[in-house]
């Protein structure tokens, strides 16, 4: 508690108080978005859209109650407005979005010829792109973005080569606009404490010396996963378990302790025979167990008592499997097939014991190492100098430390980021000394020692963890920042009211855009050298950083939220209508996905593959589900889909189709509003309040879904926005609420027949499919301002729509390749410059709660 304490008062926090940060001088460049044209020509295409409003529009939009607020009653049409600083862009660019969808005019009245279409949206386009072009505007980023999360987790290990249970270390991060990392500015008292406790668990696990008492993991296997099968990463000709990562901070003994899953009566599940149990680290069996049915009337619940034995393991991260070697048995008969899955006691139980959780405890007796004892990269990384003699011992630290923080603060350090970091340092040798002369042991398994080299050495280490802690818990680690420079400075303000962010401030946003992490050697050196700003550079680092193992952010992170993946967990069907459900399954659903978008990721592959796709990811249990045969094994593998299997793109993969049904059924209408959000860009309104729910029982029980929501749209309330969801939605009608799919619902037959809001008519998943490649570039669009909503960390607003079209346009010349998009992303102006604050404080936006 008294380190707790030292490090809030002294690391850098001051509640309330704003941090400036003064910038780097950098210009933007960058081409512009569109040409500019005679006032005449502006006149003339401005008269153009007058005119089609005047055949198409005015009808629902010139009345009392205008049609979605839209009254051009009030609407200037005159060239001069688009040439004004007081113009609002917002309205023009919602029209020319749904122009683009064809969503307006309505299917039910006089509609444009498809040629009139195509020329109104180029004309608004030209528009809107040419005044971006003479008053762009960059928008704004908070001042303060704290790390999420993830980030959190992520920035640890390129740190430290140390991976944390960050769901146990820090609270879960609120959404916004569709992902975590938006609204991340604030810092509650709670928040920072958890961060003051983090830092200390990851400091003194990284140095290792400092680990007073034995620390304790605990990894809990789901209730409802299934253990009958090979578990992917373990040794072949195993079953069930568990693989999982954990960091040793000494060489020593560590207590291993195992529990396996019982039934509701504490009877441990499937436990008929004798079973061998295996620990594992690093793939080398260390450690078995034999489980034994009890005899002659003995209490099941103690059949697994004795699962615990202790283990020397060296220190560093280490891979532990825990896992049971297949048992062969006679084949079982059965008057039907059998489940795949297998975890509840009523509907399918175990057939064999499964593990529920291990327990890793330690160390005990522990052995002191070299500190740059090969194997031990948390400890590698921190001591990049190490004292051979007590006199050297405050500059190796300040060596040490000015490394690292200049890491963990993405920036070059001065003298003044030193002096906190030092005078905990200092501190943590006086500790040392105070422990030596009282008797007290500092260290787990080592007794007080007389030798001055070891005593120097142990005051040195456990200096450094200190240190390490208060840098961990400083403001310009645990915030990304971002300063507005004087406006007096003509070299970086533009004459909009704009300027570019600085190299180093570019380097965070890139990196974190990537790799939800921090900048590496590369990308910092750039930036501190003042050459990110060139444009040549910028792509060389995007295709760089892509390739990286790290852009793996982009699947597990990005592709997670955009694509509700992270609902999965949240997702448990109902085990009366879909009894072969199990967490198998679940995560089975979400490795197709994330191999599907990784695909396109790392081999830079058009990104309409993610949509019209002959090809899938599967592995046994997950092509069981959706019946095709031939495949073996836990691990994915790139399968070609054979013409009249319904399986590829995205639309067809059990992890979108389950995250947007009930428990119970399908949900056209959430289906449908997932389709219009994320592949069309154009989301329904929000519901009206007090919209009544869909009464399950109002109609009969034969009744199909479309019938349902037939009755529902009847009441006008509901009608405006089903009308929208629904009819895209019955186009996946054919695919039940897990995925599988199905000819007919009950004893009706499906129909998934459905309109577009273009009017389009479809009949399934194909033709919906068929439409959106007849129109690529709004998905494309699409998934151009999700990645930069997620890469900026704010919302994408009106005045960014020229650029993400011409962003698309560019991609649409590279076959829309994904790494074209990114490129785009990274050197439009919104990414490279932002915004003056519009009020007096310059991160008067930016809150640190009380």
């Amino acid at each position: 508690m008294r380190d707790e304490r030292k490090l809030n008062e002294r690391s850098g926090w001051s509640f309330g108080l704003l941090l400036f940060f003064a910038m780097n001088t950098s210009t933007l460049s960058g081409s512009t978005l569109s040409p500019c044209f005679a006032d005449d020509d502006r006149s003339e295409m401005v008269q153009q859209v007058a005119e089609f409003a005047e055949s198409y529009c005015v009808e629902c939009h010139l009345n009392e109650d205008p049609a979605g607020g839209l009254d051009l009653d009030n609407f200037d049409f005159s060239s001069k407005q688009f040439s004004s600083p007081d113009f609002d862009g917002q309205p023009w660019e919602s029209i020319l979005r749904r122009l683009i969808a064809r969503q307006m005019p309505p299917v039910d009245v006089t509609r444009p010829e498809e040629a009139e279409y195509k020329q109104i949206v180029k004309t608004l386009n030209q528009l809107l792109a040419q005044r971006a072009s003479s008053f762009p505007r960059p928008g704004r980023t908070d001042a303060l973005r704290r790390l999420n999360r993830t980030e959190y987790r992520n920035v640890i290990r390129d740190l430290l080569n140390i991976e944390i249970d960050v769901e146990t270390l820090l609270p879960k991060d609120e959404s916004s606009h569709g992902f975590d990392n938006v609204t991340v500015g604030e810092l509650s008292p709670v928040l920072l404490s958890r961060y003051l406790s983090a830092a200390q668990r990851i400091s003194r696990s990284a140095i290792g010396i400092g680990v007073r008492v034995p620390e304790g993991k605990t990894i809990r296997l789901p209730a409802d996963q299934t253990q009958e099968s090979h578990v992917a990463g373990l040794p072949l000709g195993t079953r069930g378990g568990v693989l999982f990562t954990h960091h040793f901070p000494q060489s020593g003994e560590y207590e291993f302790e195992l529990r396996l899953m019982r039934d509701r009566d504490e009877k441990v599940e499937g436990l008929n025979h004798e079973h061998q149990l295996d620990i594992l680290i690093d793939r080398k069996p260390e450690h078995s167990f034999v489980v034994k049915p009890p005899k002659n009337g003995q209490d099941y619940t103690h059949s697994d008592t004795h699962l615990k034995t202790r283990i020397r393991v060296a220190g560093g991260s280490h891979q532990v499997g825990v896992t049971f070697p297949v048992k062969f048995n006679s084949l079982l008969e059965t008057k039907r097939q059998p489940f795949d899955a297998r975890f509840n006691r009523h509907r399918h139980p175990r057939s064999t014991p499964a593990l529920f959780q291990v327990s890793v405890v330690g160390p005990f007796d522990s052995t002191e190492e070299n500190p740059l004892a090969p194997g031990n990269a948390a400890r590698r990384s921190i001591f990049v100098t190490y004292p051979n003699q007590e006199s050297e011992v405050e500059k190796a630290a300040r060596e040490i430390l000015k490394s690292f923080a200049r890491r963990a603060y993405r920036r070059p350090v001065h003298d003044d980021d030193l002096l906190t970091p030092m005078e905990f340092f200092r501190e943590g040798q006086a500790e040392t000394n105070q422990a030596n002369e009282s008797g007290s042991a500092l260290t787990s398994g080592s007794p007080e020692s007389s030798d001055e080299e070891e005593l120097w050495r142990l005051s040195f280490e456990h200096g450094i963890e200190l240190a390490i802690a208060s840098i961990l818990i400083n403001p310009n680690f645990l915030f990304r920042i971002e300063s507005d420079p004087e406006k007096s400075n003509s070299d970086q303000v533009s004459s909009e009211g704009s300027y570019a962010i600085s190299d180093l401030e570019l380097a965070s946003r890139l990196s974190f855009f990537l790799w939800s992490s921090l900048p590496d050697e590369e990308l910092l050196r750039l930036a501190e050298d003042g050459r990110l700003q060139n444009d040549d550079v910028l792509r060389s680092q995007v295709k760089r950083m892509l390739a990286d193992e790290k852009s793996n952010s982009l699947v597990k992170n990005f592709a997670s939220q955009w694509l509700y993946l992270r609902n999965l967990d949240s997702i448990t069907p109902d085990l009366r209508l879909f009894p072969d459900f199990d967490d198998n399954l679940r995560q089975a659903f979400r490795h197709e996905t994330e191999h599907l978008f990784g695909n396109v990721v790392r081999n830079d592959r058009n990104v309409l593959e993610l949509i019209d796709s002959d090809f899938t990811f599967l592995n046994q249990r997950l092509a069981t589900h959706y019946g095709i045969g031939q495949i073996q094994g836990s691990h994915f593998r790139r399968v070609e889909i054979e013409p009249g299997i319904p399986r590829g793109g995205l639309l067809r993969h059990g992890s979108i189709l389950t995250v947007t049904s009930y428990a119970t059924r399908t949900s056209p209408t959430i289906r449908g509003s997932w389709i219009l959000e994320n592949i069309f860009g154009t989301p329904p309104p929000p519901p009206p309040e007090n919209v009544p729910a869909l009464k399950e029982r109002a109609v009969s029980v034969s009744a199909s879904v479309r019938e349902r929501l037939a009755q529902h749209r009847s009441d006008p309330a509901c009608a405006s926005c089903h009308n929208l969801m629904d009819p895209v939605g019955f186009a996946l009608e054919n695919f039940d609420a897990v995925g599988r799919w199905r000819e007919f619902e009950g004893t009706n037959s499906i129909d998934s027949s459905g309109t577009l809001t273009d009017g389009t008519k479809i009949e399934g998943v194909q033709d919906l499919e068929a439409a959106i490649m007849k129109r690529p570039k709004m998905f494309v669009a699409t998934l151009a301002e999700k990645l930069m909503t997620f890469g900026l960390g704010r919302g994408v607003e009106h005045f960014d729509g020229p650029s993400i079209r011409q962003i698309v346009d560019e991609a649409e010349k590279n076959n829309f390749r994904f790494s074209v998009i990114v490129e785009g992303i990274v050197l439009s102006r919104a990414f490279r410059s932002r915004a003056f604050s519009t009020t007096e404080s310059n991160d008067s936006s930016v809150e640190i709660s009380e």
